[in-house]
C-alpha cells in the first residue's frame, strides 16, 4: 500500500471553489478505486496551502485508477471545473509508504 499526498497551492480568494472541488473528489475517488483519506483546506496559518491524501495498492493500480477517474463523468467535470475557475495555482504529487505501522492504540489522558 502506498499513500499519495497532493500538495496544492490555491488562490486564497477561491477557497470555497477548492472546497467544492474537494467534495466532488470525495465522491469520485472512492468509486474509482482509491481509499480517500481526505482533502484538507486552509484553516489557520497559510491561506494558500491545501492537501489531498489517499491510499492505493501500487503504482500500477494508480495508473489504472487515473484512467478510470478521467473517464468518470464527475471526474471529467471536476477537472474541467478546476481548469475553468483557476483556483489551483500549483499542484505537486508524491507517493509515500507508511513505515511506522503498526501503531499503538490511542490513549487519552
Amino acid at each position: 500500500m502506498i499513500t499519495c499526498f497532493i500538495r496544492y497551492e490555491i488562490d486564497p480568494f477561491k477557497k470555497e471553489a477548492f472546497a467544492e472541488y474537494a467534495r466532488n473528489w470525495g465522491q469520485a475517488i472512492p468509486r474509482n478505486g482509491a481509499d480517500l483519506i481526505g482533502y484538507f483546506g486552509p484553516h489557520e496559518g497559510s491561506a494558500t496551502t491545501a492537501y489531498g491524501v489517499y491510499n492505493i495498492e501500487s503504482l500500477a493500480a494508480y495508473e489504472a485508477y487515473r484512467a478510470r477517474l478521467a473517464a468518470d463523468p464527475l471526474g471529467r467535470d471536476n477537472y474541467e471545473f478546476a481548469r475553468r475557475e483557476a483556483f489551483i495555482l500549483k499542484e505537486d504529487r508524491i507517493f509515500l509508504k507508511n513505515v511506522s505501522a503498526p501503531h499503538a492504540k490511542l490513549v487519552l489522558p
